[in-house]
């Protein structure tokens, strides 16, 4: 049985990859450090699904300390690293900037050079659609250079891309880093947009709509993702770097609409100018995933969003 390190495993992305390993019979190694970034019980509660597996352990680390990931290294003996764990969030980045200097450099680094010394035979890990910055070529192609972050939290997962290609070039490690598309879905994040958004209409209150709503985001259903991630373990390439987007950009105020639709309440929204660090638009390019991942994005928005409502309303028995 193959075995693979999760860290990140009681996070959105990290949960939902570890559930569909562990069903398809891999072994994994959950590391997190249950962080108080958003509320810790629907971490605890992702959690408490996966060890009804067998063949899952869990260790509560922070990756940033060394010595305490070589402990696992050493005790675990793994196959493959998929090192989702991450300060995540744009705007947290603005006010917290030693957090992604922990968690997502030092962090990585401690990840990347276990795999490289315990001759690790795949490490893919998470990068973001953040790194394109300003670019204004639509969509964005992982051919495009991507030199201009606007926050730090962009920079991070660029600096992230740098180190993997130096780990490659000099020791052969094989490295895939996913830039991710707006993940969206059932036990998504409570500081991402859907979330926000439903649960402000559910209570009444206002909604923030930033750039007056002139924005668009690719958002890519969390199962897409895990199928774009497990291909990207399973398949083990040198050096590549891909795209995890739905490749459609959606408007938000028609997303708006679709929470509106699936819960039977209009939004009241309070139109504010673009936050720093934000982009206005971002869209996928995905030729160079389907023909190296076979990556092919199923579930359409009007879809996503509605299983997520459905998931919300039985989470918190609305």
């Amino acid at each position: 049985m193959e075995k693979i390190i999760v860290t990140g495993c009681a996070g959105f992305i990290g949960f939902h990859l570890s559930l569909r390993l562990l069903k398809m019979g891999y072994f994994v190694i959950g590391i997190d450090n249950i962080n108080n970034y958003y509320d810790i019980k629907i971490k605890n509660d992702r959690l408490n699904i996966l060890k009804d597996f067998e063949n899952f352990v869990f260790y509560k680390e922070d990756i940033a300390i060394f010595d305490n990931v070589k402990k696992i290294f050493e005790e675990q003996k793994p196959d493959k690293v998929c090192n989702l764990a991450a300060q995540a969030g744009v705007r947290h980045s603005l006010t917290h900037p030693e957090d992604y200097i922990q968690s997502n450099i030092v962090g990585f680094f401690n990840m990347i050079e276990l795999s490289k010394q315990f001759k690790i035979k795949n490490f893919v890990y998470a990068s973001s659609s953040s790194v394109y910055g300003k670019n204004e070529k639509i969509p964005f192609s992982v051919e495009d250079r991507v030199d201009h972050p606007i926050s730090l939290y962009a920079a991070s997962k660029k600096s992230n891309e740098l180190i993997a290609h130096t780990y490659s070039h000099l020791y052969k490690l094989p490295t895939t880093g996913l830039r991710f598309f707006t993940v969206y879905g059932p036990w998504g994040r409570p500081d991402m947009a859907l979330f926000l958004f439903t649960k402000a209409i559910l209570e009444n209150r206002p909604i923030k709509v930033f750039n007056y709503g002139k924005m668009k985001r690719d958002f890519t259903y969390i199962d897409d993702i895990v199928n774009g991630v497990v291909a990207a373990l399973e398949k083990a390439y040198l050096y590549e770097i891909f795209n995890l987007g739905n490749h459609r950009s959606v408007e938000l105020l028609y997303f708006i609409s679709l929470i509106e639709e699936n819960l039977g309440r209009k939004a009241s929204k309070e139109l504010l100018p673009l936050q720093p660090g934000d982009v206005v638009e971002s869209f996928a390019d995905i030729e160079h995933s389907r023909q190296l991942l076979g990556f092919e994005p199923k579930v359409s928005i009007e879809q996503g969003v509605k299983n997520f409502i459905n998931w919300y309303k039985e989470y918190y028995n609305v």
